[in-house]
């Protein structure tokens, strides 16, 4: 038989969210009621009869509650095979009765550690007992459900399982017990012994969506996020309106909301991302203002596009932004203007982050490749001390250009030439074979920004202009002079790093360095 009755249960868990209701509802079809420490008192405390682990198995609850459940009469009626004539003989034999349900959920070690706690408690919040029958009973699913999440609850409590019920809880539980052990290693590899890139790796994430397709319609995705949590990122916000999110509008707007978070606690800021690449970035007195600026940096190129910002979206910028077609909106938070703004714009997608990403953050970043995964830390870099390596020092507009240009640097694909002035993008060059060639597309792309605007000049006539890596050649340098840059931020490190000096000397600009690269691939 597939369909199977619930004649006993055992109860134990940490988060006892629901499982009043689920006793309750077990308990008015008849099914035996066992249960361990906290959970037997709060099945008590609502009235329900409730048989103790220790009553089952002969023994007490010993050693703080170390060993309660690791005992053969509960294992026994956990993995006997029901159908096994051996197996009941020996159920017989030993006066094992058959346990039809396990609820389990594990001891909240991740919770300990996220608090801060003191390393013998985190010890104590390693479960032990829990994952033991967790695992017994998946492995015995054919005859034992096992449930390890809330949402399940109301599946089993009319005191029945299918055995396509108990195969999809074995699965979870599993999955469970993967992602426990998960965490207990890493906090053991990462944080008691310092280790940061240990012999095995083990990623617990939870599936958040499958979506629509992947980068093409050919390719299938879905969205996991981090079990861990703790950082407020595009897996996390809420959608407020429109389609489903695509795996490249996931792309796209964590770019910007990455992007963004470089200055939450800056001025208004207005980040505007195409294909993972910031096509305008800027600052104002007002998040309308940042907008119109970063927006005129690349007209064309916003079209489509996915918009961050590191302000609660009110009505103003939101009518501004509903000018042309957006894909994306992320923002801490929006007010009721800019909602109903947006509302008129069915498809547009409004996602409200509330805090933003730290930027300084540590972490890990994976990359797949044919049989085998890259990891490396995140690019957590700020912007470091700055050496004026030319005869002319930069003045404080342009160090403050300089210093913008370089965060925004940070986040374009390499290779990156970024021109900036007055807190905002003039042109940006991504993703080139060559530096040079990311020059002159930056500089052409002011250049074409100042004709849509009608402005006499681009604004890369007195810019900073940031490389994300050193100019190998004085041949990029050269090509920011013929844009009308006057300052540079570089990292140097070159061989060549005189001839680059040399030359920007002889053109009167005033360079810094670095001495930090944000090659971004």
């Amino acid at each position: 038989m597939t369909d199977l009755p619930i004649r006993r249960a055992l109860l134990s868990v940490s988060d006892k969210t629901g499982i009043v209701d689920l006793a309750r509802s077990l308990a008015q079809q008849g099914v035996e009621l066992v249960s361990t420490g906290g959970t037997a008192k709060a099945l008590r405390d609502a009235g329900l009869a409730v048989r103790d682990i220790s009553d089952l198995t002969g023994f007490p609850e010993m050693m703080d509650g170390r060993v309660k459940t690791l005992h053969p009469v509960v294992h026994g009626g956990l993995l006997a095979v029901r159908d096994d004539p051996a197996h009941v003989a020996s159920m017989e034999e030993h006066g094992i009765g058959a346990i039809d349900l396990v609820v389990v959920n594990l001891y909240p070690f991740e919770a300990t550690v996220a608090k801060g706690a003191e390393r013998d408690e985190i010890i104590e919040n390693i479960d032990i007992g829990g994952p033991s029958m967790v695992r017994s009973a998946a492995k015995n699913h054919a005859f034992v459900a096992i449930v390890t999440d809330p949402a399940d609850y109301a599946v089993v409590a009319l005191g029945t399982t299918t055995l396509a019920d108990r195969r999809r809880f074995a699965a979870k539980a599993y999955a469970a017990t993967a992602a426990y052990d998960a965490a207990i290693s890493g906090w053991f590899n990462h944080v008691d012994q310092g280790e940061r890139f240990p012999a095995r790796v083990t990623l617990p994430m939870i599936k958040q969506a499958e979506l629509r397709y992947g980068e093409n319609p050919h390719q299938i995705a879905a969205l996991y996020a981090q079990a861990s949590g703790g950082v407020n990122g595009v897996a996390q916000a809420h959608q407020v309106q429109g389609k489903e999110l695509s795996y490249n509008n996931y792309n796209d707007a964590d770019a910007a909301l990455e992007l963004v978070s470089e200055f939450r606690d800056g001025p208004p800021t207005v980040v505007i991302v195409k294909h993972a690449n910031p096509c305008g970035v800027a600052t104002g007195d007002t998040l309308i203002e940042a907008y119109q600026a970063a927006f005129a940096c690349d007209t064309v190129s916003a079209f489509g596009g996915i918009i961050a910002v590191n302000r609660p979206l009110d009505g103003p910028t939101a009518e501004a932004i509903s000018g042309i077609f957006t894909e994306v909106v992320a923002a801490p938070d929006a007010d009721d203007a800019a909602r109903a703004v947006f509302a008129r714009k069915k498809n547009l997608r409004l996602l409200l982050t509330g805090d933003l990403p730290d930027p300084a953050r540590r972490g890990r970043m994976i990359k797949s490749i044919a049989g085998g995964f890259l990891i490396q830390s995140r690019d957590s870099a700020g912007t470091p001390d700055l050496t004026v390596v030319t005869k002319r020092q930069p003045t404080e507009a342009e160090l403050a250009d300089c210093r913008f240009a370089w965060t925004v640097a940070k986040h374009v694909k390499s290779n990156a030439i970024v021109y900036a002035k007055g807190g905002s993008t003039a042109g940006i060059g991504a993703g080139q074979m060559n530096r040079l060639e990311s020059a002159h597309i930056a500089a052409w792309k002011a250049k074409d920004a100042a004709e849509k605007a009608g402005w006499a000049t681009p604004r890369t006539i007195g810019s900073a202009v940031a490389s994300d890596a050193f100019f190998p050649f004085a041949d990029g340098l050269l090509a920011a002079v013929e844009a009308g840059a006057t300052a540079v931020i570089q990292p140097g490190g070159s061989i060549r790093d005189d001839e680059v000096i040399a030359a920007a000397d002889a053109a009167g600009l005033a360079m810094v360095f670095t001495g930090v690269r944000h090659f971004r691939h």
